[in-house]
């Protein structure tokens, strides 16, 4: 077939239908994504694959195989789709504005810095509509495997995975958190095994907290026989608070209350953990104009984002409120 029978026979949305289906392997999933019937969607693959003169996707059973076809349509589709991502900006440049979106997802742990990231990008590039995604560690690398987002950004990047491309943009600190006047803090040269006979307040299985403070403990060849799991980082928080338990948490998710005093850090030999938070993309996948933007508005910016995180939070303002008796009825 010639390029320019197959370019008559190609249309953005045929394209737009195949990487949802290629990204989600499952025709009912795609669907639901793009808002289409599942037939509308068996059908403009269909109508794609009559055009390539090729098979795209098999059925076994109820697994849906991406075949080698299906491969090199998604890296050909990529690099168009970038291509007019481009050709928008450059447009939206010359009018003035660059818009555009930008999806990203981040570990809950991140949750605590990503927002001012965008809040700064977003002050420079109002037009850009930014989502965020929060899920926890593992949640995170299968969205990496599914090309989700445009970035992801967590800690404990895999270091054996060639297929990443990262760039680190914020030190994460975890430390030992307790409640004030815990015993412990009373205690001489307290270690990792005195905080392991209190009650421990984890986040889930795939936690990325979770699994670094259990790889320390591993490491210590201290046991772990008394955990508690809650489901989020502010449950953890007010578990401790409640004398519930203690834990290990980000610094930057506990800063406030380590300032006024609802929590107390506990020196431990080996503490704080530190990891990295990381932006994260598969390296095969042509980053979007925006995203590259993103990346360079973030790289400029790091000296000025740690800076801001390891700065004392700002006292709360007194504006002098005055709490008026309810009048008598």
């Amino acid at each position: 077939m010639t390029t320019p029978s197959l370019l008559n026979r190609l249309t953005f949305r045929q394209l737009q239908v195949f990487q949802a289906v290629y990204r989600q392997h499952s025709y009912s999933r795609a669907a639901e994504s793009l808002g289409l019937t599942q037939p509308a969607v068996s059908a403009q693959i269909r109508q794609l694959e009559q055009a390539l003169g090729q098979p795209l996707f098999k059925y076994s059973g109820k697994t849906l195989h991406v075949l080698p076809a299906a491969d090199a349509l998604y890296a050909s589709s990529q690099a168009i789709f970038g291509q007019v991502s481009r050709l928008q900006m450059a447009l939206s440049d010359m009018a003035g504005t660059i818009s555009g979106e930008l999806n990203l997802a981040a570990v809950s742990t991140a949750q605590y810095v990503v927002p001012h990231l965008i809040a700064r990008f977003r002050a420079h590039y109002p037009n850009v509509q930014v989502r965020l995604q929060v899920c926890n560690r593992s949640q995170a690398l299968q969205r990496l495997a599914e090309r989700r987002d445009d970035l992801v950004i967590m800690a404990m990047v895999p270091e054996d995975d060639d297929s990443l491309e990262f760039m680190p943009i914020l030190e994460n600190e975890l430390i030992p958190i307790v409640w004030p006047g815990h015993p412990l803090l009373a205690a001489h040269d307290p270690t990792l095994e005195d905080l392991a006979q209190h009650y421990l307040l984890m986040r889930e299985s795939g936690s990325g907290v979770r699994t670094a403070f259990e790889q320390q403990a591993a490491d210590q060849d201290v046991a772990l026989p008394h955990t508690m799991e809650l489901g989020t980082n502010e449950a953890i928080k007010q578990g401790v608070m409640a004398h519930l338990g203690v834990a290990v948490l980000p610094r930057l998710a506990v800063r406030l209350e380590l300032r006024a005093g609802l929590l107390a850090e506990l020196e431990l030999p080996g503490f704080p953990l530190r990891r990295s938070w990381c932006t994260v993309y598969p390296r095969d996948r042509f980053p979007t104009p925006v995203t590259e933007l993103f990346l360079r508005f973030v790289r400029e910016r790091l000296g000025e984002f740690e800076a801001h995180f390891k700065a004392p939070p700002r006292p709360i303002p007194d504006h002098g409120v005055v709490c008026l008796p309810i009048p008598p009825h």
